[in-house]
C-alpha cells in the first residue's frame, strides 16, 4: 500500500507540488468555467479564492506558463491574464 506522504523539500525542489495544492480536493470543473461572463465570473471568483490560500501557487503558474496550458484556471490566474503574446516569449 502507498500512500501520499506531502515532503516540503519536494515541493520546495519543484517535485510533486500537486500534493500540497489546495485545489486538490475541489472539483475541477471549478478551475474550468465555461465563460468571462455571468455564472462564469462567480465560477472564476471562486477558483481565485481557493488558489489565493494556496501555498505552491507559484509552482502551478510556472507548470501552466512553461506547458503553455490553454484554458482553466491555474496559480489563480485566468487564461487571459497568463497570455503572453508570442513575440515575448523566451
Amino acid at each position: 500500500m502507498t500512500h501520499d506522504v506531502f515532503r516540503p523539500a519536494e515541493v520546495a525542489a519543484g517535485e510533486n507540488w500537486r500534493a500540497a495544492a489546495a485545489c486538490r480536493s475541489a472539483d475541477p470543473e471549478l478551475f474550468f468555467p465555461v465563460s468571462e461572463v455571468g455564472k462564469g465570473l462567480d465560477q472564476a471568483a471562486a477558483a481565485k479564492a481557493v488558489c489565493a490560500g494556496c501555498r505552491v501557487r507559484r509552482q502551478c503558474l510556472a507548470f501552466a506558463q512553461r506547458t503553455r496550458q490553454v484554458h482553466g484556471i491555474w496559480g489563480g490566474l485566468t487564461e487571459r491574464e497568463r497570455y503572453v503574446p508570442p513575440a515575448r516569449w523566451n
